[in-house]
Formats: structure tokens, C-alpha cells, sequence
């Protein structure tokens, strides 16, 4: 697969180049068939993009990037004929979406493919969308994508490697540059300044000096992409491997001004006798400790809740008369805020719930102190958290991150303590589904009463009783009502 650069490359460069080999074998069968069909139809195809920068990584998946000078109609007619399953959601964007599934190595594999015809893309001063134009040849292709790691292409079938503006080097030496100039890049989608910062994040990669200055003098126009464009970029930042250094990115360029204000805001410049921590920084240890408890691959829902914790403390600050900072009632308008600001990136109704939630949550455990929690307290903690008690453990946990060993190591032991009287509460009375022991329609039978408010009050003072002291024989349950009710005249 020879190198279109003249440059010599370094031992780094030749490994890199053959993994690619490597990778681009293992997926040849589909690739190679779908190359021969355009051929034949007189079209050029190629693999691009990330798809050859994670071959060269060695990492290449089942999702393939392909490109070519076949319109999207023509891309149509080659496909549909070939392929399991065609989608036509990202035509009017030159791309068709394909899935194929292939023997490769002796196994059954289903592959994610898009075609998109050469083009370039840009928006106008006021648009939210970008307004798509096709193009001629792979080059101009080339140059209008945002980083020269993603700059690359492989033409198929013969496998020539092409790499006008030295992706393969900047990607032995890890650095994020753009093809052309950053502010010109920017200027066709401003949407690529996220995305530095979530490659930065995926890849470990450093940002090349111009493009984060280009970043700072641009960040304003972020404000013409839509929300959800943003809060997709957001997202895989934030699930990435390297969050930290994405987000860092996007504060220090002011992006996070435009995207997430509220985690530059933690920076709360310390009082004079640093008695309060950096919040900024603790968030972000927050965050890290989250994931490192993590079971089960990245959770966006945790991760969240991680990194907006505490982002009701810069409005709830107090400097007291003793000297001390105090953030009261931090986590119930930091809930708020959360649901606010994730609402406007249009996040779905059901994560802005949890997320918020466990922002509200965060701080109830340290009532727990020494373990004299009640078994009432406890089967309240559970009943509040319901389906989120898992992550709210690994929130808590993840919370703690003081220096002092004694101090961490006291919180670890109240907080397995808890965990433990959680789990003998369970075992003993189904904590997960607390429920009276008392239907409605059981109250109404006992009462004598049809459907109505009452039995609505009825429900709740049962379940007040079955949180408070346990479960309930039915005749005692039976005896409670009746008391309750004569109460009520």
C-alpha cells in the first residue's frame, strides 16, 4: 500500500502502515466486492476518514466510511441490489447507509457501511445546517474534512493509500491538525471545534497550537450548530476514554461558554485562606473515580451525573462569619440547573430525570454518618433512589476525593456499612418494590369508599408506615387503616 507523501516515513509510520495492511485484509471480502461493483458501474470508491485512521491505529470495527464520485441516486442503484439493508436518512447529505453481512476469518460479520459522494460542506452566517455541494475528486473530498488524521483515504480495489496533507504523519505524533487552515475549517463547520476536543479525548491527541487559537478566536460561532449536533459531540467527549482532556479543552478555549457554562463556572476563585476545595478540579476527579467503578463499559448517565454534581455550588456560596464557605442546599439547585441546561440540549425527558436525580441524591449519604442511620432512613434512601441506587453508590463513592487518607478511609467503611444494611433490609423485605401492605383496592373494600382522593390518602399513609416501620401483618396493617381513617372524622 504505498504512501502518497515523499516523506520518509519513521519505524512508527511503517508499523502503523502495517496494521493497516492487516486491518484492511480482514475486511477486504466486503470491501473489495463493494469496490468491484462501483468499478464496474464506472465509479471510484474509497475507504476514508476514520475508518483509515482506526485501521492505521489498528482498531478498525464493522462500521466503514467509504466515499466516491457516484451521486447519491447512482449509489442507490449500485446497493440496493448487494446489500441486506439500505437507509436513505442522510441522502439529502450525499450519504447512503448500508448494512452487509460477510464471512470474514471463518465467521459471519455484520458490517455498517455509508457512502458519501464527494462534496463539501459550509454554513452561511446564520444557518443551523449545513448546505451540501458535491465534488469532482477524492482531493477536494480531502480537504474539506476537519482533521488531516481523518484526511485519509485508501482507494479500492488496487489499495493505493492517499494522504495529501500528511495525516499519517500527525497521527505517529498524535496531534490534531487541520487540512486546510483552522479558521477556514471552522468556518465550514464550526461543529469541528467540539470536535477536536472529543478526538483529543478518544485518541489521547494533542491539539496542534493554530487550531486551539483558532478555537479561542471562534468559539462564539458554536452558537449557530443546533443543540442536538452539540450534545451528540458532548456526548461522545464525555464517554470517551480520556474525558478530562476534552473537557479541559473546551474550557480553556471558552467553548464550554456556549455548550455547558455551568462547568467553566466551577472555577470559583478561592477565598483567601483556600479553606474550600476547586471545585472545577474536584469535578473532574469526580468523574474519573465514576468511571473507574464502572462495570459494565462507559455510562453516560453516571458520567453525567459526575461531572454536574456540584454545579449548584457557585450560586449557592457563602463566605460565613467563621471564616468557612458554605454551598447549602447545593445539590437541590444543582438539580435544577441540570435539568435545565440538559433540556436545552435536548437531551431525552428520561435522562434529564435520573441525571437530575442524582444530582439531588448526591449528598444524602453524608446523614448517614457513623451508621445511626434508622431502618426507616435506610429503606428511605432506597426508596428514593428506586432503579438509580446502583449509580448513586458509585456517585457517592466516587464524591470522596480528599487527601486525607484517614479521612477517605472512614467514609469508604460507613458507606460499605450502609451498602451492607441495604442489602440485609432486601433480603428481609423486597426493598427494591416498597410498596403498602395495602392495595387501593383493598383500602376501598376496608373503608367502604369508592375511587377518590381519599384512597389516594389512604395509599400514601400506609406507605408511610411500611417505610417507617417495616412490613405489616394484614390484620395490624387492617387495624392501622381503621385507626388512620377515625382520625380523619
Amino acid at each position: 500500500m504505498p504512501n502518497a507523501n515523499e516523506e520518509t516515513p519513521s519505524s512508527a509510520l511503517s508499523q502503523a502502515q502495517q496494521r493497516a495492511v492487516s486491518e484492511l485484509l480482514r475486511v477486504a471480502p466486503v470491501a473489495d466486492d463493494l469496490a468491484r461493483r462501483f468499478q464496474e458501474a464506472g465509479f471510484s470508491l474509497a475507504l476514508v476518514g476514520g475508518s483509515v485512521r482506526d485501521a492505521l491505529l489498528g482498531r478498525l470495527g464493522n462500521d466503514l466510511d467509504f466515499t466516491t464520485d457516484a451521486r447519491p441516486e447512482d449509489v442507490l442503484k449500485i446497493v440496493r441490489p448487494w446489500a441486506d439493508a439500505v437507509w436513505e436518512v442522510g441522502i439529502a447529505f450525499g450519504t447512503v447507509g448500508v448494512q452487509k453481512e460477510a464471512h470474514v476469518g471463518g465467521a459471519v460479520r455484520a458490517f455498517q457501511i455509508e457512502i458519501t459522494t464527494y462534496r463539501s460542506e459550509a454554513y452561511d452566517r446564520t444557518s443551523r445546517k449545513p448546505e451540501v455541494s458535491y465534488g469532482d475528486s477524492i482531493e477536494e473530498d480531502l480537504v474539506r474534512r476537519d482533521f488531516t488524521v481523518n484526511a485519509m483515504a485508501v482507494a479500492l480495489p488496487e489499495k493505493e493509500f492517499i494522504d495529501p496533507h500528511g495525516g499519517l504523519h500527525d497521527l505517529a505524533a498524535c496531534l490534531l491538525r487541520t487540512p486546510g487552515t483552522p479558521e477556514e475549517s471552522f468556518s465550514d463547520d464550526p461543529l469541528r471545534m467540539m470536535r477536536a476536543a472529543r478526538f483529543a479525548a478518544q485518541l489521547d491527541f494533542e491539539v496542534a497550537s493554530e487550531v486551539v487559537a483558532a478555537m479561542k478566536d471562534m468559539a462564539g460561532r458554536l452558537e449557530i450548530v443546533s443543540a442536538e449536533r452539540v450534545r451528540d459531540e458532548l456526548n461522545k467527549l464525555i464517554l470517551s476514554a480520556h474525558p478530562r482532556k476534552g473537557l479541559t479543552l473546551l474550557v480553556d478555549t471558552g467553548l464550554a461558554d456556549h455548550v455547558l457554562p455551568e462547568l467553566p463556572a466551577l472555577r470559583l476563585e478561592s477565598d483567601e485562606h483556600h479553606r474550600h476545595k476547586d471545585v472545577y478540579d474536584h469535578t473532574l476527579i469526580v468523574l474519573e473515580q465514576a468511571m473507574a467503578l464502572e462495570a459494565d463499559g462507559p455510562d453516560l448517565t453516571l458520567r453525567l451525573a459526575a461531572l454536574l454534581h456540584d454545579i449548584g455550588k457557585p450560586r449557592t456560596r457563602r463566605f460565613e462569619q467563621d471564616g468557612r464557605v458554605s454551598f447549602h442546599h447545593h445539590e437541590v439547585v444543582g438539580a435544577k440547573m441540570t435539568k435545565k441546561r440538559m433540556t436545552a440540549l435536548k437531551y431525552s425527558n428520561e435522562l434529564v430525570k435520573d441525571v437530575s436525580h442524582l444530582v439531588e441524591l448526591h449528598l444524602r449519604f453524608h446523614g448517614y454518618g457513623s451508621g445511626e442511620w434508622t431502618d426507616s432512613a435506610v429503606r428511605r434512601y432506597v426508596r428514593d433512589a428506586g432503579p438509580l441506587l446502583g449509580r448513586l453508590h458509585k456517585l457517592t463513592r466516587s464524591d470522596c476525593t480528599t487527601r486525607n487518607k484517614r479521612k477517605a478511609a472512614t467514609l469508604s467503611r460507613a458507606y460499605d456499612g450502609l451498602e451492607e444494611r441495604i442489602a440485609e433490609l432486601q433480603e428481609r423485605e423486597e426493598l427494591d418494590s416498597i410498596r403498602p401492605d395495602l392495595d387501593g383496592n383493598q383500602i376501598m373494600e376496608i373503608l367502604g369508599i369508592r375511587p377518590g382522593p381519599e384512597v389516594g390518602k389512604a395509599y400514601k399513609h400506609m406507605l408511610e408506615l411500611r417505610l417507617e416501620n417495616g412490613p405489616m401483618e394484614r390484620d395490624a396493617a387492617v387495624t392501622a387503616l381503621k385507626v388512620w381513617w377515625a382520625e380523619q372524622g
